[in-house]
């Protein structure tokens, strides 16, 4: 597991060199980082961006404003987000649940422990894991390993593990190998995703520009076919 250990990091200060700190989860407020991470679901990051500004414009950045807001005024503010009547939902459920809970105070859920705020969030209807656990690395600061598809992805292509394997076991693979580090693991994450957002996509990869592909398993086997310019 030690020598697991360093590849991991190698890796991680390879991606660093590469994209330089990135600085995410970009956000203005708790409040907004948490909205960004609901509405990031499923759709290209820009398209929250869109739906944030809209509902910055409207007033309703606000746990109580949003939480009392028209329903159909929400969905048309967020609408750039796509299922945007679902996610309008999801993003008042959230709220209310502040107001009816926590005296209508983010940081009154915020501030519990780890596993605990976990197990809060998991219970708002249209929060999952993944979203959880950003809210808990980005908007609570409290150290947790996010994973996503772009993980799956980048990692079942270095050999890590199956294309098939599921978030939690993956989520342990990095836990168990990597210091609980709150700003390794806001990095890695993020180092992650703009890999997977520049170069290991999903289909036509970019694997002779990619800073991780003279250790890619996928590289040597089938990227190279996609690289007119590699011998």
């Amino acid at each position: 597991m030690d020598d697991q250990r360093a590849e991991l990091l190698r890796l991680y200060r390879r991606l660093l060199d590469h994209f330089g700190p990135r600085h995410w989860w970009p956000a203005d407020t708790t409040l907004e980082m948490v909205v960004g991470a609901i509405l990031t679901q499923n759709v290209a990051w820009k398209n929250v961006v869109t739906a944030i500004e809209q509902l910055k414009q409207a007033g309703l950045l606000d746990i109580s404003a949003l939480a009392e807001a028209p329903r159909e005024q929400v969905a048309r503010l967020v609408r750039s987000t796509r299922y945007y009547n679902q996610k309008a939902e999801r993003l008042q459920g959230f709220a209310r649940r502040i107001v009816d809970e926590y005296g209508g105070r983010l940081e009154n859920l915020l501030s519990l422990e780890a596993g605990e705020l976990r197990k809060r969030l998991l219970d708002i209807k249209g929060i999952g894991k993944e979203t959880a656990d950003c809210i808990i690395l980005y908007g609570a600061q409290q150290p947790i390993f996010v994973v996503d598809a772009y993980t799956r992805r980048i990692f079942s292509r270095l050999g890590y593990f199956s294309e098939k394997v599921g978030y939690d076991e993956m989520q342990a693979f990095f836990a168990e190998r990597l210091e609980p580090d709150l700003y390794l693991f806001q990095e890695y994450h993020a180092q992650i995703d703009g890999l997977g957002n520049r170069y290991c996509l999903a289909k036509g990869p970019s694997c002779a520009e990619c800073p991780l592909g003279d250790c890619c398993t996928y590289y040597r086997t089938e990227g190279k076919g996609n690289d007119s310019d590699v011998p």
